[in-house]
């Protein structure tokens, strides 16, 4: 664990410094013609950087693990790809992930964000959303900036995938705000899962497909890569579910609780409203739909979780997932360093602690 905390950390400012050439942190009127092209009137260059540039990097300051343009950059070490020639590429699902964060903040009335009050309770739900929807669409530059480098249809496969991923991912939302807001009582499994591989999936899955797409792999290896992706994803998911609900170490991210409070019916919620009786299941909807901060009631859910083992359940289906969908793209990797690292990154992902 400690070596993929090493090589997380080695690609954080090769990811960071690559974001900041599409959106640095001060902005310059260079800057602006590059990335919007010459003003007709006058930008007003100042407030581009107050609204949009410092709410942003006040957010990816405060850390993140930068996990899927990591992987993006493994999957292209592990696939032979030219990393200097697809580099840009790995703003995409960083910029698109912490964008889906901070409108997912406003969405459910969320306080704190990686240990700081929520990006909208600084600056504004209006700068808020507008900064989260900038960082969807910013990354399109990356395409536009790199298309002398690859073949026309290489390109159009690697942005119809974002196209499609961006689709998703507001998919999956849709369905996680309507369940917490207590519309369903009776959801599967498997329409969890479903949720997941939309919400936290889709950008592992787009990052995967997109490497691969970029490092000239073809169509069954795009798939299953992109597979592999979204079952981390899901997993890493089902991880921050368990950590939300038994970790008070988990206060330097959301914070111990917020999966109650938000009322999220997660893997082990589901699981437990199917093994509960009708006592404990009757209380535990009722405190997901309080949507309570009271630390007290958020712990009496906890107890209901762990009465029927729920915790242990979430963690074994996780590591179940991690192990199938290796061994389908096991075959397809050559041996390599990067192969082996990219199968401990999975590991790490659903035994982290934070």
């Amino acid at each position: 664990m400690e070596d993929i905390m090493k090589f997380l950390e080695s690609k954080k400012e090769l990811i960071d410094s690559t974001i900041r050439k599409y959106l640095p942190d001060k902005i310059s009127e260079d800057y602006v013609e590059w990335a919007f092209g010459k003003a007709r009137y006058s930008y007003d260059i100042p407030t581009i950087e107050k609204s949009l540039s410092e709410p942003i990097w006040d957010f990816l300051s405060r850390g993140g693990k930068r996990w899927r343009p990591a992987m993006f950059l493994l999957i292209v070490e592990a696939l032979g790809g030219d990393r200097e020639k697809v580099q840009d590429f790995v703003i995409i699902p960083e910029l698109a992930h912490n964008g889906s964060i901070m409108i997912d903040d406003i969405e459910d009335r969320g306080e704190l964000r990686r240990g700081k009050p929520c990006t909208h309770k600084i600056f504004g739900v209006d700068i808020a959303i507008n900064a989260g929807n900038f960082m969807y669409f910013l990354p399109t530059l990356a395409f536009v900036k790199n298309r002398e480098k690859f073949d026309t249809d290489i390109l159009l496969d690697a942005y119809e995938v974002f196209s499609q991923e961006m689709i998703n991912i507001h998919i999956g939302q849709a369905m996680d705000i309507w369940w917490h807001n207590g519309k369903v009582t009776d959801l599967k499994e498997e329409q969890y899962l479903q949720m997941c591989a939309y919400k936290t999936g889709t950008l592992a899955r787009m990052s995967a497909k997109l490497a691969t797409i970029l490092s000239g792999g073809n169509s069954e290896q795009t798939e299953k890569m992109g597979k592999f992706a979204e079952t981390i994803g899901v997993a890493f998911q089902i991880q921050d579910d368990v950590l939300s609900v038994c970790s008070e170490e988990f206060q330097c991210g959301k914070g111990f609780g917020d999966d109650i409070t938000e009322g999220k019916r997660t893997l082990m919620v589901i699981y437990t409203l199917n093994k509960a009786s009708e006592e404990d299941r009757k209380q535990l909807l009722d405190i997901l739909d309080m949507h309570t901060r009271d630390e007290n009631i958020c712990r009496d859910a906890c107890e209901i979780l762990n009465k029927y083992d729920a915790v242990n359940y979430a963690r074994e289906y996780a590591r179940k997932l991690i192990t199938e969908a290796w061994s389908e793209v096991e075959p397809l990797l050559p041996e390599s360093q990067a192969k082996a690292t990219l199968k401990s990154f999975a590991d790490y992902l659903i035994n982290r602690k934070i």
